[in-house]
């Protein structure tokens, strides 16, 4: 019964005739067919609810990020200005090309297009396919740099054809005083494997991939040398990002504002060089190589550091060609070689203070014994000789000072020993170096008994110590030395520290080996330097007066041997320096400060293979002296900038 009345209840809701209908079935596929679309069209509106309303900015800052790529923007490097704020490292613009291997796709025959825009040689092309292969795909390698206007407005012309290649407006390095102050500052270069490995030591790995990314940016650049090389994190600053937009291809049409992500700029460093001072100094010697250190007696802190002749470190931000290196290297005169820091030379008579001095303190003779000097000192089976020939008669300590008498210094330096004496070289400054903020630093040699030991494996001879005595030997001083001891004496005996970083990181200078001088001693040492350069028979008496209206200098003469003179030599006639190879000559040197009565500045002059020291390195010495008084080169440093100014997203050296 109950299967019957399902029977009739479907033949009652469903007519037979009426599924047939047509009409009946087009209705039923329009109520499915539409109920569908509805269903398709709510989600379709919900999904662009979700993408726009709901995560709209999610998504739209994905999209943007699809066009804007983040870049690496190196910071711009701090500046290095002279006590006055003159700069002595700075930047400039300077059109660049740059192609990056991920986006170039074939390099070879990008760099080949190139090649017909500007003048890319061969070898060039393969280099920069080399350095491009050797690192990151992702990161850009240097194909030009120091563009002429003509090339930067081709290569802008072409570059849309280019895939993989920017050209752009860029900082470089810049000294405008060139070669002034190329052993001083130093340079940048762009960073070797040994430079990378010493810059990320201490990193974790993470950190070591960043920063070598940012050292092989083609922008970036690190110390060398000099101030550039020790304040080089103090100058490097930041880095930062600069926001590009970019086409389908990779290739950069628009760079975006991005003072928010901008590199933060290295700090500026402030030296105590007086750079027109340094000018004068350079000028001063002309021809002529050799060193000059100028020092405020005050303060130690030093107004000229000249080493001459010296390269101009303009050349080595972009790397120095190999054939250009080569004539720098084989340059008689070595101008690569920081002569005032690293030099090395036989003090000759500059040395007598510290021996007269050594002779006070060990109480061997007093100042006003006097010793006859005939020309000729006889010790043991030898005979040394004083360089004049006839001698200079009866001497005590001031005369000897004022007349350089080899005799005299030969006496009192067999009296007290070569290890008294340095012992008092030592308190002077001697054999010791400072940390002034520059690579290198020589300590020169203070020999005695326990160095030659040492060094040579035998025992001191007394006859040695009287080439000691008068400042030859195996004893050697540095310029920087020279002037600081010079300094000393100037200011009474009291110890002075070199420095010659005004405004920087701070700089530790080292151990120091000097100690205070009796000032009654070295006030005898001022007597006889004036002497010198203030009495008549003084060595150095036609260059005492500066020409400043009665200002006067005191100061030492000395002569440094380089050559060995035979005794056979010294009997017929020793040969003029002017008749010697110059690689033969006797060094020139002088020490002196001034004014004489109220010292303010110290200065020690080598001339390499000048002659004599009275007749070359004083009237050098005088003219610096004079110069740094005019200049009034010692005043308070007047520096307005002390930190550079960038974060344009541009990157400096």
């Amino acid at each position: 019964m109950a299967r019957k009345t399902s029977k009739n209840f479907f033949k009652s809701a469903r007519p037979a005739k009426q599924m047939l209908d047509p009409e009946f079935q087009f209705t039923r596929r329009a109520l499915v067919a539409g109920g569908t679309a509805g269903a398709l069209w709510l989600g379709l509106i919900g999904r662009f609810y979700q993408l726009q309303i709901l995560n709209g900015d999610e998504y739209r800052r994905f999209a943007e990020e699809n066009r804007i790529r983040l870049d690496l923007a190196p910071p711009q490097r701090g500046q290095i200005l002279d006590r006055f704020g003159r700069p002595l490292a700075s930047h400039r613009s300077a059109g660049r090309i740059s192609i990056i291997r991920e986006q170039a796709g074939d390099v070879e025959s990008v760099l080949q297009s190139i090649s017909k825009l500007i003048d890319l040689p061969e070898e060039r092309q393969q280099r920069i396919l080399r350095d491009a292969m050797r690192q990151a795909s992702f990161l850009p390698t240097l194909v030009a740099r120091e563009l002429t206007y003509e090339d930067f407005a081709r290569m802008k012309l072409h570059a849309a054809q280019l895939p993989g290649v920017e050209v752009e407006m860029g900082l470089t390095r810049s000294y405008p005083r060139g070669r002034d102050f190329a052993h001083v500052l130093g340079y940048v270069a762009k960073a070797s494997q040994r430079d990378l490995t010493r810059l990320t030591d201490g990193m974790t790995a993470s950190e070591a991939t960043q920063a070598s990314r940012l050292y092989r940016h083609p922008d970036m650049r690190t110390g060398r040398s000099g101030i550039e090389y020790v304040c080089d994190s103090w100058l490097t600053g930041r880095p930062g990002q600069k926001r590009v937009v970019t086409n389908a291809a990779g290739r950069i049409i628009e760079q975006l504002d991005s003072a928010d992500l901008a590199p933060q700029a290295g700090q500026d460093v402030v030296i105590t060089i007086d750079a027109e001072l340094q000018r004068a100094v350079i000028e001063r010697f002309g021809e002529e190589s050799g060193a000059a250190v100028v020092m405020d007696v005050e303060t130690g802190a030093i107004l000229a550091l000249v080493s001459t002749p010296a390269f101009d470190p303009n050349d080595f931000v972009n790397g120095i060609s190999q054939a250009d290196y080569d004539v720098l290297r084989g340059n008689d005169r070595s101008p690569l070689y920081h002569k005032a820091f690293d030099g090395m030379y036989p003090p000759g008579s500059t040395f007598k203070m510290v021996v007269a001095t050594a002779a006070l303190e060990a109480g061997v003779i007093d100042p006003r014994e006097r010793v006859y000097c005939s020309g000729r000192y006889r010790f043991g089976n030898r005979t040394w000789a004083c360089w004049k020939h006839g001698g200079h008669g009866s001497m005590d300590m001031r005369n000897a000072i004022k007349n350089s008498c080899d005799t005299y210094f030969y006496e009192v330096s067999q009296r007290m020993g070569i290890d008294k004496l340095a012992e008092t070289a030592r308190k002077f400054g001697f054999g010791n170096t400072w940390n002034i903020g520059l690579t290198g630093g020589a300590h020169g040699v203070v020999p005695d008994d326990a160095w030659k030991r040492e060094t040579r494996g035998e025992p001191w001879y007394e006859g040695e110590t009287l080439n000691v005595g008068i400042g030859q030997g195996y004893l050697s001083v540095t310029p920087l030395q020279l002037a600081l001891m010079c300094a000393r004496i100037a200011r009474g005996g009291g110890v002075i520290t070199p420095n010659l970083i005004h405004s920087g990181p701070q700089i530790d200078p080292g151990e120091d080996t000097q100690q205070p001088l009796e000032p009654e001693f070295i006030q005898r040492m001022q007597d006889g330097m004036f002497a010198v350069t203030g009495e008549w028979g003084g060595t150095a008496r036609r260059s005492g007066d500066l020409g400043l209206g009665g200002v006067f200098m005191a100061g030492k003469t000395g002569t440094a041997q380089v050559r060995h003179i035979t005794q056979a030599e010294r009997n017929r006639g020793v040969i003029s320096n002017d008749n010697l190879a110059r690689h033969l000559r006797d060094h020139a040197l002088f020490v002196g400060y001034a004014p004489h009565d109220a010292p303010k500045y110290a200065v020690a002059v080598v001339v390499e293979h000048g002659g004599g020291g009275s007749a070359v390195a004083a009237p050098v010495a005088r003219d610096i002296l004079a110069e740094a008084i005019r200049r009034d080169s010692r005043r308070e440093p007047t520096v307005h900038q002390t930190a550079s100014t960038g974060g344009t997203g541009q990157g400096a050296l």
